[in-house]
């Protein structure tokens, strides 16, 4: 992948839909192979929103916003389905089916935007598991998992399927502090593979402490001007 090929570009875009507290602002960020920005939020809600929004789920009201030089706005349904299945996303908020076991969560997306072997996908699945602290593919209803194995479970669904691009909203629970460093490591290791990530934090990083520690080519913070340097400089 070329280092200076894009993989998001959010070209002044303003959406249509409105953040949860106050208007949409505009909105600027590129991100190249590697790079990790940082972004400071000021709530889950709105960590959400921001990623829906890089994942070209809104329409805009002015503006661009690309994945992988492709514009969001000028594609059918059916690729831009396609296309988020180069995404992977830890949701800070829900993201689970109920009534799909978490095995089947993870592995639902990959089998449904690729023609890879179940078995085989179900083997990387289960040895990405262990390397988050699971002993396996949770065979549990999300509703029954503990949170902290939940937590390690999202990681297991983001990373599957070497995503280009990677969202987490606040990937690290304060009950599962250990996920941390396995966390970093994946994180570490798709970056060197030319995967570009988003870590939305919590606006108190004192809450977020695994972001205090990234080596990030961008430190940003939102709020209703869009996206502005924050106080503390990147790494």
């Amino acid at each position: 992948m070329s280092a200076g090929r894009l993989i998001l570009d959010l070209a002044q875009a303003r959406s249509r839909t409105a953040p949860p507290h106050g208007p949409a602002p505009s909105i600027t960020l590129r991100l190249t192979p590697a790079e990790l920005a940082v972004i400071e939020m000021p709530d889950a809600a709105t960590a959400s929103w921001f990623a829906d929004l890089c994942s070209g789920l809104f329409s805009l009201a002015e503006g661009r916003t690309s994945f992988l030089a492709h514009d969001w706005a000028t594609l059918s349904h059916d690729y831009a389905c396609a296309l988020r299945g180069r995404i992977g996303r830890v949701f800070g908020v829900g993201g689970w089916i109920g009534f799909l076991n978490v095995a089947e969560n993870i592995l639902l997306p990959r089998l449904h935007h690729t023609h890879e072997d179940p078995d085989t996908l179900g083997g990387r699945a289960a040895e990405l598991a262990r390397g988050f602290g699971l002993p396996g593919l949770p065979m549990e209803r999300p509703g029954d998992l503990p949170a902290p194995d939940l937590a390690r479970a999202a990681c297991v669904r983001a990373f599957l399927g070497d995503p280009a691009l990677l969202l987490l909203e606040s990937p690290v629970p304060d009950d599962a502090p250990d996920l941390a460093d396995a966390l970093l490591g994946a994180l570490a290791e798709a970056r060197s593979n030319g995967a570009a990530a988003i870590w939305l934090a919590r606006r108190d990083l004192s809450r977020d402490a695994p972001s205090r520690f990234l080596s990030a080519s961008q430190r940003l913070r939102f709020g209703e001007h869009g996206l502005v340097p924050a106080r503390r400089a990147a790494k």
